[in-house]
């Protein structure tokens, strides 16, 4: 399996914009990408502006589809003026 992690610190002014439309991105991922098995939203209880991505994928290739799908692609241009930082990292599960 195909893990990424993303971390996402968001202006602390944009942070309610931004949960609803990263939950409507991880449920359009879940609803229209037979490729991914899991996308996981996490914030912290802290700090509305601080989001942490777990998100499992068959393959590269199925992740590489999601970055190329309609509705990420909306998503990454509506939320981009709202992130200070975004760190993505790549993973493979273990005993996969």
């Amino acid at each position: 399996m195909y893990v990424i992690t993303v971390e996402f610190h968001i202006r602390p002014a944009m942070a309610e914009a931004f949960r609803p439309a990263m939950l409507e991105n991880a449920a359009a991922s879940l609803r229209l990408e037979p490729g991914c098995s899991l996308f996981e939203v996490c914030f912290d209880p802290q700090d509305p502006a601080h989001c942490f991505l777990y998100e499992v994928y068959e393959d590269e290739a199925a992740f590489k589809a999601h970055l190329g799908s309609a509705h990420f692609k909306a998503f990454d241009s509506h939320v981009a003026p709202m992130i200070e930082q975004k760190n993505v990292t790549v993973w493979e599960r273990a005993g996969d």
